[in-house]
Parts: C-alpha cells; structure tokens; sequence
C-alpha cells in the first residue's frame, strides 16, 4: 500500500492506497465538484454540512445506478431464459 496525495478545496490528503493514482486523483476530482457545486449555491455553509450533502448527492447517484444496474440484470436473464427456451 502506497500513499498519493490529492486536493480537495485546496487542502492536501494523502491517501493510502493500492488503486491506480489516475482513479485516485479522478475520486479527489469528482469530490472536490460536488464540494464546489454545493458552495457555489450555498457559500456560507460549514465545511461538515457542505461534507454531508455531497455525500448525500453521490450516494444518490450511487443508488440510482445500483437500481438501474439490478434492472439491467432482471432484464438480462429475462432475455436470457426466452431465448434460451426458444432454442430447447
């Protein structure tokens, strides 16, 4: 395990890590989005509260991709049952 360093609002983490520092740096970038996606309408929110609703907004994302993900899969093996009928 390794340690990379990224900025998020312009404050250095070191991350400890075995992934790609590519996947890293593009995390760091993504959350340092939201952050500022959220100061951007709300600039005088604390940094807890600003922490809270992107995580809110990336668990939201999370979800619904989940969700579409699993109906993906149900419409996949559905397919996968008739067309495998239809050759028995």
């Amino acid at each position: 395990m390794r340690s990379i360093e990224v900025q998020i609002l312009g404050q250095s983490y070191a991350i400890k890590t075995d992934e790609d520092d590519a996947y890293i740096q593009a995390l760091a970038r993504y959350i340092d989005e939201k952050l500022k996606e959220i100061y951007s309408v709300a600039p005088n929110i604390s940094q807890t509260k600003a922490t809270v609703m992107a995580a809110f907004g990336i668990a939201d994302e999370l979800f619904k991709l989940k969700m579409e993900q699993e109906d993906l899969d149900r419409m996949l093996e559905e397919k996968t049952k008739m067309l495998s009928g239809l050759l028995d």
